[in-house]
């Protein structure tokens, strides 16, 4: 080729095709663009409102963009698009279809309609926007909770509606006649009224009975029912409570261990209308369950529920929301009761379910506080694990059936201390604290792991280690010394956490929330290192330890048929006094007034913000907070966030909404102006330390 082409066309395909002979010449070729092929707006409202899956503040509000013709029929509400959106594709959501925009410039094109699949419903929309305002988040966070993502061989593929199945008969009242106001609150639910429970259940094994009978009556008034519970262990017992009292097929399953294209596809069978109950962990309480009549959020009190995830919202909020938006009952329940259940009781927006104080006495186990030994601070040396009562118990239980044993603490010895002057035994090379994996391996840190062989207590020059903190797994091994003739099974930590145990003597060893369900309950129950847990610098340490307690008390038999529980703890306590009178609603109410005499949560509300001095200051100087917000801090973040400090946001309840809104306006302003430095903004954090 000589470079001699009549036709410039020609010429440039040829130096395309041949990127040696392009080297070669002499005089680049002008770039030729092929023209696009013209796009023309539907005819029928040609503006679309989209929600663009950008999470900066400052873009939390719609787009509107042109609907092409040519996808005119599948550019519904709710289905996914992708948009050119600063100069790259994102993905969205279409939320309507309209006649004009405010918008005075030109409006670009949808790029495509991912999927003709509606999956975003309106009712689910004004939750997640209400939800998002609410905790000072953006739309698009929320919507990342709420819809799950896409599975297009799922989606595609054809679908079998199921069968129209006729509403269920309702259910007998069964375990609800034993609580006061429980009949009155599912003739409620059957009436299609919207009412607002708190439930503290009896113990036993009862309770998911009677949420699948709470549900029942939802489906049999014609409603759907949603129940989220904290994790798939709760979610299976209601799950075969459901499927024995009403069949297979009248509900769904959302959880995370069905895996994506399961998750899906039952996802899809509730949006479609095709299953009107849902059943699941925390992501289902977005579930797009069509005309929702009841919604159930049961051990409110679990972190679980907690969303770690901006904005993280908690469940509680979010049913609550929705049951006012969507005009739904919201049953908020468990065998412990939270100060913010306390609460909506208090405030009238919700009332009290629970049974008469006889009720309690005929169905609780007998509960007696043992202060023990077990504080690492108390002089004299531990000859065994366990106290005398608390060995006299387990002894006397193990005659008849399991004795549960729940440790707070997991693995070996997580705390060690010197054995002379008790100080605190620390790694030398990041300070952290030391602790012993099994017997037969030296300490070691905690944080870097590094071997403590010849560690020297910094203080008095000490050799030796005692132990400060008793795990699950040196528990067991001291239990299965002092009954050397019974099995021990452990639950939990580094070991599997059990579903069921048999009715057979055995010590189950568990951490608390991996106590297995034991055939015809457990004969005792010893809860151990109280001190541990009362202990923490935690706002909800007594709330959360009283539930943890409860819990595990609630798998043992009734105290007419024999079943004991030790608490090792100080009798004085409140949380302890609490538990001996199994009076949870009364330590919630407690709980409650005391928060209120000191202004904290669920009183007052409260935002954390948390980042570095410098960006802290700018975040404020943004922030055209109100007056009576209050500023608490800052103080250190804590060893996870190094160089950063925390700084509380509080304000009372009834003023709370214009102190958020003014910490997202600032929140938007530096994410406008591309302020340096990260803020991390949580409003009602679960943790105030």
């Amino acid at each position: 080729w000589d470079g001699r082409m009549s036709d410039d066309g020609e010429q440039l395909a040829l130096l395309q095709s041949s990127p040696r002979a392009a080297a070669r010449s002499t005089a680049p070729a002008a770039k030729v663009r092929r023209p696009k092929q013209a796009r023309t707006p539907a005819a029928v409202r040609p503006v679309a409102r989209v929600a663009v899956d950008v999470g900066l503040a400052h873009l939390d509000r719609p787009f509107d963009f042109q609907v092409p013709a040519e996808v005119d029929d599948v550019a519904q509400e709710g289905v996914r698009v992708r948009v050119r959106f600063s100069g790259r594709l994102v993905d969205g959501y279409l939320l309507e279809r309209a006649d004009a925009s405010e918008h005075q410039g030109r409006l670009a094109f949808l790029e495509k309609v991912v999927s003709p699949e509606p999956v975003l419903a309106p009712e689910v929309l004004q939750v997640a926007r209400e939800v998002a305002d609410r905790y000072a988040g953006t739309l698009a966070d929320v919507l990342r909770l709420a819809v799950p993502p896409r599975h297009a061989r799922v989606e595609q593929a054809e679908l079998a509606p199921a069968a129209e199945l006729p509403a269920p008969a309702r259910p007998e009242l069964a375990g609800w006649t034993r609580y006061e106001h429980g009949p009155a609150l599912l003739d409620a639910v059957h009436a299609g009224a919207t009412v607002r429970a708190v439930w503290s259940s009896l113990p036993g094994p009862t309770w998911p009975d009677e949420l699948a009978r709470l549900v029942g009556t939802a489906l049999a008034a014609g409603r759907g029912a949603l129940v989220v519970l904290p994790d798939h262990r709760d979610v299976a017992r209601v799950d075969a409570a459901l499927t024995g009292l009403l069949g297979a097929g009248r509900h769904a399953v959302l959880t995370a261990e069905a895996g994506p294209a399961a998750r899906y596809r039952s996802w899809l069978r509730v949006r479609r209308g095709e299953v009107r109950a849902v059943v699941g962990t925390r992501a289902a309480m977005f579930a797009p369950v069509r005309d929702l009549g009841l919604a159930v959020v049961w051990d409110d009190g679990d972190d679980l529920h907690a969303e770690p995830r901006a904005p993280y919202p908690h469940v509680r909020t979010v049913l609550a929301v929705r049951s006012t938006i969507q005009g739904a009952c919201l049953v908020v329940g468990g065998m412990a009761r939270t100060a913010e259940g306390a609460a909506l009781v208090r405030s009238g927006w919700a009332r009290s379910v629970a049974a008469s104080r006889e009720v309690v006495r005929r169905t609780a186990p007998h509960v007696v506080a043992d202060p023990g030994t077990d504080h690492p601070a108390e002089a004299g040396v531990r000859g065994a694990r366990l106290p005398t009562q608390a060995w006299r118990v387990a002894r006397t239980g193990l005659q008849t059936g399991p004795v549960l044993v729940q440790v707070p603490r997991t693995g070996y010895l997580p705390g060690l201390a010197c054995a002379t002057c008790r100080a605190p035994a620390r790694c030398t090379v990041c300070r952290g604290a030391l602790g012993a994996g099994d017997a037969r391996r030296a300490p070691a840190c905690r944080w870097c792991g590094v071997v403590a062989a010849d560690w020297a207590c910094p203080t008095c020059d000490g050799r030796r280690l005692r132990a400060t903190v008793v795990g699950s797994g040196r528990t067991a091994e001291e239990l299965g010394r002092a009954f050397p003739r019974v099995p021990v099974r452990p639950s939990g930590g580094s070991s599997p956490v059990l579903a069921q145990v048999g009715p057979e003597p055995a010590l189950v060893v568990a951490t608390p929330g991996a106590e297995p369900v034991a055939d015809g309950g457990y004969a005792a129950a010893l809860l151990l290192d109280g001190w541990a847990l009362l202990g923490r610098p935690d706002l909800r340490a007594a709330e959360e330890t009283l539930r943890r307690w409860t819990a595990a008390a609630a798998l043992v038999r009734p105290a007419p048929d024999g079943g004991t529980v030790v608490v090792l703890a100080d009798s004085g306590s409140p949380a302890v006094q609490a538990l001996v009178r199994f009076d949870q609603p009364g330590f919630a109410d407690r709980e409650l007034g005391e928060r209120a005499a000191l202004r904290l949560p669920p009183e007052s509300r409260m935002a954390s913000l948390t980042g570095t001095p410098d960006a802290l200051a700018g975040f404020l100087a943004a922030a055209e907070l109100p007056p009576h917000a209050e500023l608490l801090g800052p103080v250190p973040a804590g060893p996870d966030h190094r160089d950063q400090e925390r700084l509380l946001v509080r304000a009372s309840r009834g003023e709370s909404a214009a102190t958020v809104r003014a910490l997202k306006a600032a929140a938007g302003v530096r994410s406008a102006h591309k302020e340096a430095g990260a803020v991390r903004l949580q409003v009602d954090p679960r943790e105030i330390a």
